[in-house]
């Protein structure tokens, strides 16, 4: 059992090593301490908030722009101008904390790395603070690595890419730390602790230290963010707009506050980004208890349908018209090994890329280096005559996005191959994050937390309300247990005995049973899963 100790006035309830010391000094300590003694009440009462909105959302109220922030959306503001390094994103990569993905991604032909202490990251105390470890020593420029298997060394390359941290959701907190008797927020942690350890060495390369904030659900949430930013800029004396942030549109309530959410963070904010596979999954939460929204295969759900058009087609207009990036979503395909296959997948990607470069976005996602070239030759098609961006492309023309079409029912089939292609890709995700592993390649794409999210709140709303399958078949709790039953038999004989047993595929099946037919929708799969984990 690992002793308590107390540093900077926080209890930290973990094992601390030599180079975890690095990380947890006492003025680094003592930073976060008072963040979260200043902000965490704040923090309470939006989660709170958040929860008073879903309720009404469940008793048949729909999302909608709001009355009281008119004003706001008439205005003629503009955002900070954008720093230099900022300006050019056209494709970036994203991917955990991990010290040999960092220099991989880094090192890709891209603009940025987002490195992510969230939806590809599982939040063990390991994984938390080798990771501030770990980006501590990629802005400094040391960072490297060598296989102990392998034996291949990995280093840093030339002029690497632009690194953003996006730090955990508001929503999770970190159980090993507590102040007052109480856990503190993993957001302010990330947040605080990459701060105070990078600040100087970027400033002194004349950059800013730059994050993503992920799941904010309304501009109340983003002035939180805001007056954080300040407090940190005038306790360290750097200049206002040091800290900047991309927030991701990826809640179907945020959707409808985007002019606020960049007004409130006018001196810091640097995009908005289309987190889509978030956005599916809130898309389906929020409106979990509305028998007339629910998705069909998540296969089928793609940026042509409707509702995701008019999100993506908006937020452009939105950010450009304030002078802010638009950044696109996440090609989550795998490079095959196949040369058909590949360029099938390659073909797709280039689909997916043209259709948002096409639409304005300034750049894109990719979760595997090997589909930067693709995302490049398209964005670079746009972007000729010296263009770094799109600001330019204001959308003057689109008519008003209305709140019928950004909440527009999504037609296509729910098939018995559809949910067992869930069950799988769900199961296999939640063994490998409580073991440790936040970000895995499944069946040709990188599965992340709000992939497998989509998976287990699909089923679960298609049971809520009774749907059938194409050929029939009612889904029902006992369906989905018979499923998720074969399913396993067939994850079994495809990852192997040892793997199986080694990786906590039980506890994993266990969990999505009980999450996927419990009366009640669970926020988020991972706040039982934390639960699971050292």
């Amino acid at each position: 059992m690992t002793t308590a100790i107390t540093r900077g006035g926080l209890t930290i309830k973990a094992p601390i090593s030599d180079a975890y010391q690095q990380i947890l000094t006492e003025p680094a300590c003592q930073f976060v301490s008072e963040l979260v003694q200043l902000f965490r009440p704040r923090l309470k009462a939006l989660l709170a908030a958040r929860a008073e909105r879903q309720a009404q959302f469940d008793a048949g109220a729909l999302p909608d722009f709001l009355p009281e922030t008119q004003a706001i959306r008439d205005g003629a503001w503009q955002v900070a101008p954008l720093p230099a390094d900022l300006l050019d994103r056209r494709v970036e990569i994203t991917g955990p904390v991990d010290r040999k993905m960092i220099i991989n991604a880094l090192n890709a032909d891209v603009k940025v790395f987002m490195a992510d202490f969230e939806d590809s990251q599982t939040p063990s105390w390991d994984g938390v603070i080798e990771g501030q470890i770990n980006l501590r020593d990629a802005n400094l420029g040391t960072i490297s690595y060598t296989d102990p298997q392998r034996g291949k060394h990995y280093a840093l390359k030339d002029k690497p890419a632009l690194l953003i941290a996006r730090v955990r959701g508001l929503h999770l907190w970190e159980k090993h730390i507590e102040l007052d008797g109480e856990q503190i927020p993993g957001s302010i942690l990330d947040f605080a602790l990459y701060f105070y350890h990078n600040y100087q060495t970027r400033l002194a390369k004349g950059t800013g230290v730059y994050y993503y904030l992920p799941k904010l659900q309304s501009h109340l949430e983003a002035k939180w963010w805001d007056d954080i930013f300040h407090f940190t800029e005038r306790k360290f004396a750097v200049a206002t707009g040091t800290i900047r942030a991309t927030i991701l549109i990826e809640t179907l309530p945020a959707v409808f506050e985007m002019d606020e959410i960049l007004y409130m963070m006018k001196d810091h904010i640097a995009a908005l980004n289309c987190g889509r596979w978030d956005y599916i999954f809130s898309y389906i939460k929020t409106l979990n208890n509305h028998p007339d929204r629910v998705l069909p295969d998540r296969q089928v759900v793609t940026m042509n349908k409707p509702f995701l058009s008019a999100y993506s087609r908006l937020l452009i207009k939105t950010c450009h018209k304030r002078g802010a990036l638009a950044m696109g979503g996440m090609a989550a395909f795998i490079p095959a090994k196949d040369p058909a296959a590949n360029a099938a997948i390659l073909e797709r990607v280039t689909a997916d890329k043209t259709l948002e470069a096409s639409n304005g976005h300034d750049g894109t996602w990719v979760a595997h280096p090997g589909l930067a070239a693709t995302a490049n030759a398209v964005f670079d098609q746009v972007l000729t005559g010296g263009k770094t961006n799109q600001l330019h492309v204001l959308r003057e023309q689109d008519a008003p996005v209305t709140a019928a079409e950004l909440l527009a029912p999504c037609d296509g089939e729910r098939t018995e191959q559809g949910m067992r292609t869930n069950i799988r890709v769900a199961l296999q995700y939640l063994a490998a994050w409580i073991s440790g592993k936040g970000c895995v390649p499944i069946y040709g794409l990188m599965e992340d937390a709000a992939t497998a999210e989509i998976s287990r709140t699909s089923i679960w709303q298609w049971i809520k309300h009774g749907k059938q399958l194409s050929n029939g078949q009612l889904v029902t709790k006992a369906f989905f247990a018979t499923l998720l039953e074969q399913e396993a038999e067939v994850v079994f004989a495809e990852v192997g005995a040892e793997v199986w047993h080694s990786q906590n595929f039980e506890r994993a099946k266990a969990l999505l049973l009980d999450i996927t037919t419990a009366d009640e929708l669970v926020d988020f799969l991972t706040l039982p899963a934390y639960q699971l984990l050292d």
